[in-house]
């Protein structure tokens, strides 16, 4: 299955008194991309959170290698490179559209989390079709070898 990036242009209003957008708007766009994989998948996280089951953030990274500015246009690529049976990692690469040029990486952790019993759980078993697609599309993970 092949996975487009999440495309959006920045935003005025995200930008900081510099004209650059503002570093906290990374781990913003790092979420609608998550949201968009999973459309992408046919498997919205509307479709998770009905059956119970949302992905609490456990740590969210990002490295910022050049400015992104209003009205730049944003590819935000995104890929599990980690999944076990209570937890998963995405990782994030925000390329400009024009250029290609690389402006930030980041990575998000993730548990399984119960609505209905108020903890984490394994989505193997709560959800295994869903565990059988992320773990599908897991790929290596790029960070550890860092």
């Amino acid at each position: 299955m092949t996975i487009k990036p999440y495309v959006r242009k920045a935003q005025f209003h995200e930008t900081d008194q510099m004209g650059i957008i503002h570093h906290a708007n990374y781990i913003k766009w790092f979420e609608e991309a998550r949201v968009d994989f999973m459309e992408q998948i046919h498997y919205g996280y509307d479709r998770a959170t009905e059956a119970g089951i949302d992905f609490a953030v456990l740590s969210a990274s990002c490295e910022y290698k050049s400015m992104t500015r209003f009205n730049d246009t944003v590819a935000v690529e995104c890929r599990i490179t980690s999944m076990e049976p209570s937890r998963m990692s995405v990782l994030y690469r925000v390329l400009d559209v024009a250029t290609g040029e690389l402006r930030a990486t980041g990575e998000t952790r993730h548990c399984f989390y119960s609505r209905i019993r108020k903890r984490p759980v394994a989505l193997k078993k709560e959800l295994p079709e869903l565990y059988d697609l992320f773990k599908s599309l897991a790929g290596p993970n790029e960070t550890e070898s860092k």
